[in-house]
């Protein structure tokens, strides 16, 4: 007993010599601070990392010195005083005898850019990607990609590796291309240095951005938030407490839920299972019962560890699934996503591989196209901690469950893409503390179908990150949806124009805000439109009015009134550059009115030479409450400023 009271004392000593002041083996500045990086010029520059606990670090940075003390966990923070743009400087961070730089440190503007794919989008999918990269090379320009990360809590640090790269042919192919355009336009226009931070994660909703306890104000979201911020604390409660409420839905909706959960136990037998190579839908695997089924499948695999593989495994890889499952390892639930596209990484908490045979099952409800564990064989595996992985078998056990039609599992509330606050944990939340001149936000796609909740949620977002930043008056701007989709023959609903007034409605309520309208820069083919460089350009001028506080227009003309006057309705616009233009034709098309729910397509002119009205004849009748434009997924707009941009569309109350 008493000797293993002295080992105990021993490493507890070990333990607190390794945090005791003045000693700088964790000397380290936060990763965002890597060679090449862009500091914002005019604030205060914090600089951040760890140190020994209680040792006196100093900051060094173009001839000027502040110093910090670590805290009691390791953690320091020294703050630099405002500096014009200049550079390049080395950044020396010094404690306890030894030092740490990074070199060719620019100060000058930076950019912040987030959102889903179409930020996300690189410069070597735009157009006339070719030229661009080739006429790239800048040094005043550096970019810096944010590895996606998604967590359960509050990170302090980027996911590694973080690399800021300077433009240039061999570079900028991997930057957001219409960060880079606006960022090139705007280095171009005011010749400081720019840097850009892209935390972009396709096909996600603006929930996922949105900090913790921001989010938890909105009703709808508050139990889930909880939830999530559970599962970052003890993530096997959470999952145990996400296990429950996903069983809760099964037993609501499937008979047969609560006699099939024998099957997730790794002593079940399925030895009378059918064997499959699952490869793509079920539909066309050849399994008896499968060819016209859509419903519930079940999917079960064993693997053998040594002690050694056993103790590294930390993650189950299993690829696409069609679409919706819930996944076991040896009946611990390790993880369950509700969309087809998203690649199945499940994380697997330590002991629960165990040496010798392993099961893993997985519960598949199909989304009606097909079904089933729906990517390439080599790319189902077992995880290691060491980076390495462990193939597994390509055959699977399967068995029919109930047919069922129509049905969406609820995700867990961290799972992506619809997870809530994850994104912001993982790759917003590491960035606070560096200062930025501007925020771009180009997201929506998938939340189009719930604009009016987008309302509240678009607001939310600006207002957390101005908060969290602490920048207040921050400069956001906004990316409006483009146009998507089949085009409308006749006046109707649109999820997507729905959400394009929700975001306008946004900007125009925010006196630091701008938007970018790209409506006639869109494919109605491919949701990812490739001419990235005019929406780069626009967001570009939108920030020299807003950001940059330039007498400029700060882009379309956007309508402002409806109004009577005899039998006609007249729209008034602003920001036209000098009046409205039709192209193409001496009308406008896309115009409606509408009497209640019932629109018609409306005749629309304007009203004269360098005017900034259109004038709709006739349609001034009794029954008509509103006018709208481009009101469709994939409108057809011939509607200009004097300046080439196109009018925003729009919907107004007639007075």
């Amino acid at each position: 007993m008493e000797t293993t009271k002295m080992a105990a004392r021993l490493l507890a000593l070990a333990a607190a010599s390794a945090c005791l002041p003045g000693q700088a083996a964790d000397l380290g500045l936060a990763r965002i601070f890597a060679d090449h990086a862009v500091l914002q010029r005019d604030q205060p520059i914090a600089v951040w990392g760890t140190a020994g606990a209680g040792s006196k670090v100093s900051v060094t940075l173009g001839g000027r010195t502040v110093t910090g003390t670590a805290d009691a966990r390791g953690k320091w923070k020294a703050q630099l005083p405002p500096q014009p743009a200049g550079g390049p400087y080395t950044l020396t961070v010094a404690a306890g005898g030894q030092s740490v730089s990074r070199a060719d440190i620019l100060v000058g503007d930076v950019y912040l850019c987030s959102g889903q794919s179409n930020m996300e989008f690189a410069v070597h999918n735009s157009t006339n990607a070719w030229s661009t990269t080739m006429m790239a090379a800048n040094d005043r320009i550096r970019f810096l990609n944010v590895e996606k990360n998604s967590t359960a809590a509050p990170q302090d640090e980027l996911k590694g590796p973080v690399a800021w790269k300077i433009a240039g042919p061999e570079t900028i192919g991997d930057a957001s291309a219409v960060c880079y355009y606006m960022a090139r336009s705007l280095q171009g226009s005011y010749k400081v240095p720019v840097g850009f931070v892209n935390a972009s994660w396709g096909g996600t909703t603006i929930q996922g951005w949105i900090g913790g306890e921001s989010l938890r104000t909105v009703s709808d979201y508050t139990a889930g938030v909880d939830a999530v911020k559970q599962y970052g604390a003890d993530p096997a409660a959470g999952m145990r407490a996400e296990d429950a409420r996903n069983e809760a839905w099964w037993t609501a909706h499937d008979p047969a839920a609560a006699a099939q959960r024998a099957w997730i136990a790794p002593d079940f037998d399925d030895s009378a299972w059918p064997t499959v190579t699952p490869t793509g839908s079920w539909k066309d695997s050849g399994v008896a019962g499968f060819k016209d089924f859509d419903g519930v499948a079940w999917y079960r695999t064993t693997v053998t560890l040594t002690e050694a593989q056993a103790k590294a495994a930390n993650a189950v890889r299993l690829g696409p699934v069609d679409t919706y499952d819930t996944t076991w390892v040896n009946g611990v639930r390790v993880g369950g996503i509700s969309t087809g596209w998203m690649w199945r990484d499940y994380d697997v908490p330590a002991g629960v591989f165990k040496p010798g045979r392993n099961v893993i099952a997985m519960r598949v409800l199909s989304g009606g196209q097909g079904g089933g564990l729906s990517g390439p064989v080599d790319k189902r595996s077992i995880g290691l901690a060491d980076g390495q992985a462990i193939p597994l078998p390509a055959a699977w056990k399967v068995q029919r469950g109930g047919a069922m039609k129509g049905q969406s599992v609820p995700p867990a509330p961290w799972s992506v893409p619809t997870s809530l606050t994850t994104l912001y944990n993982g790759m917003i939340a590491p960035l606070v503390g560096y200062k930025f001149k501007l925020a771009a936000w180009y997201q929506g796609e998938s939340n189009a179908g719930a604009a009016q909740e987008y309302r509240t949620l678009l607001p939310l977002l600006m207002r957390d990150w101005r908060q969290r930043f602490g920048q207040p008056t921050l400069p956001f701007f906004v990316v409006q949806l483009t146009s998507y989709g089949s085009p409308a023959k006749t006046p109707g609903q649109s999820g997507w124009a729905e959400l394009r007034d929700a975001q306008a409605a946004a900007v125009a309520n925010d006196p630091h805000a701008g938007l970018a309208v790209t409506i006639d820069v869109g494919d109605r083919f491919d949701i990812h439109p490739t001419q990235k460089t005019v929406v780069g350009e626009r967001l570009a001028r939108a920030a020299r009015a807003v950001a940059y506080g330039e007498k400029t227009i700060p882009g379309s003309p956007t309508a402002v009134s409806a109004q009577r006057k005899g039998g006609d309705i007249v729209v008034t616009f602003k920001d036209t550059g000098g009046g409205l233009a039709t192209y193409s034709s001496d009308r406008a098309n896309a115009f409606e009115v509408c009497a209640g729910t019932v629109c018609r397509y409306a005749e629309a002119r304007v009203a004269g030479k360098e005017s900034d009205s259109i004038v709709l004849p006739g349609a001034g009748t009794p029954d008509v409450t509103r006018v709208r434009y481009a009101w469709a997924d994939a409108p057809f707009v011939n509607l200009f400023g004097a300046d080439d941009l196109p009018a925003a569309p729009f919907q107004l109350e007639v007075r």
